[in-house]
């Protein structure tokens, strides 16, 4: 197997490279914000300040960054090449340069926006999006209405020019420190479960919108119950046909389910158990010296390579413009299951130490791998539960009968 880039792509690295020499110093990625403990523990770096949009402006002008949106939107409009958005990502990751804003403005709104909004939203909303001047929340589920999202209550109706809202929405992430919520409203009650639900964006300045804190168990607080009462939104924000915002969701699910499912976190939380297994004392000597912690990283980091293999296999794929199909669909299963193991293995490892919260002077890791493991189970559940995956592996993937179910 041969999993070098060619001569091609390799100058590409080189110019890559320059252009990094020449507008990143060392001093400006000594000069990152320090990140929170989730987000260190993630290996995020995400800037938005003045000097981060500056390089990206730069980035973007030549070619190097949001490839896919059209350069009018404020993308690079680039032809699809895998490998060079790969081999981008790759060298500006070593040098901690900025790359593409990652969060569910730029990286689910904005290919629903350019496949389904108007000239106008588009013009109006990607620019500052994809800059991360423009925060953004989900308001897909409801109390009854998560896994089984084709339930959702929340009622759209039409007067005169504006859409009037009621309901409720919950595990909304950030509801409270977004500026805007792209959201699911029912707008024809008398249509079937999985019709009459429109895709609408909401100013959450709009009056008549109270975001409340969901305490965690990790006692942060990063989601919110969202309620609107009365809430009237231009009828220009409705996204896609009316009535046919099923079908526009499917395009963020997508996105939402690729996010969750990439190997570079799985990465970069297992680079991290493995130097907490050299660290931590088991039994009187590290405890990557054990033989049954050896055996559970050796299983962990084969799932691991078997992952990263499977993204090479979807890369290819991409160079020869061939649909991933059922390759794509497994992704996110896959990938949050492997990373609740590697939360899983860190806790077993930790024993009793791995209960001292994050922040405490004596917590190993400074805590990190409690954040992860209890990180670990909602991921599982974000973007669709397992047995939501599974059924849409099943149905969509294999061809198999839809779940009786969701017939109804």
């Amino acid at each position: 197997m041969d999993l070098s880039y060619g001569a091609e792509y390799e100058s590409y690295r080189d110019e890559v490279r320059q252009f990094l020499r020449e507008n990143w110093t060392a001093e400006d990625a000594a000069a990152a914000p320090p990140p929170d403990s989730a987000a260190a523990l993630l290996g995020a770096v995400v800037r938005t300040d003045e000097r981060a949009t500056q390089f990206r402006l730069k980035a973007i002008a030549r070619g190097y960054l949001y490839r896919h949106v059209p350069k009018r939107y404020g993308g690079s409009e680039q032809p699809p090449d895998a490998l060079k958005a790969q081999i981008v990502a790759e060298e500006f990751r070593k040098v901690r340069a900025p790359h593409e804003v990652v969060g569910q403005g730029p990286s689910m709104l904005v290919p629903t926006l350019v496949e389904h909004g108007t000239e106008e939203q588009k013009q109006f909303f990607i620019r500052d999006t994809l800059l991360g001047k423009i925060m953004w929340c989900q308001g897909y589920s409801e109390p009854n209405a998560g896994s089984d999202l084709a339930s959702l209550r929340t009622r759209g109706v039409l007067e005169g020019d504006h859409w009037v809202i009621n309901g409720q929405k919950i595990w909304t992430s950030n509801a409270r420190t977004s500026q805007w919520m792209f959201c699911l409203v029912r707008t024809e009650p008398e249509a079937s479960k999985h019709e009459g639900i429109s895709y609408i964006l909401i100013d959450m300045k709009t009056p008549g919108i109270e975001a409340r804190p969901l305490r965690q168990m990790t006692g942060d607080a990063d989601f919110d119950e969202v309620f609107f009462d009365n809430v009237r939104v231009p009828l220009s924000n409705l996204v896609g046909k009316r009535g046919q915002g099923w079908h526009v969701s499917r395009s963020t699910l997508k996105h939402e389910r690729a996010l969750i499912g990439g190997s570079m976190i799985h990465r970069r939380t297992f680079d991290g158990l493995l130097m907490l297994a050299q660290a931590v004392p088991l039994r009187g000597q590290p405890a990557s010296k054990n033989p049954v912690i050896r055996n559970r990283l050796v299983e962990i980091e084969s799932k691991l390579l078997a992952l990263e293999y499977h993204q090479y296999r979807m890369l290819t794929m991409g160079i020869r413009d061939e649909e991933p199909g059922l390759a794509g669909l497994v992704l996110k299963l896959y990938g949050t299951t492997l990373n609740y193991e590697i939360g899983r293995l860190a806790m077993d490892i930790l024993a009793d130490r791995g209960l001292l919260a994050p922040g405490e002077g004596s917590a190993p890791a400074m805590g990190m791998f409690l954040t992860a493991y209890m990180w670990s189970l909602g991921m599982l559940i974000a973007g669709g539960a397992a047995n939501i995956q599974r059924n849409v592996i099943g149905e969509r993937g294999l061809g198999l009968p839809r779940d009786a179910a969701t017939k109804r």
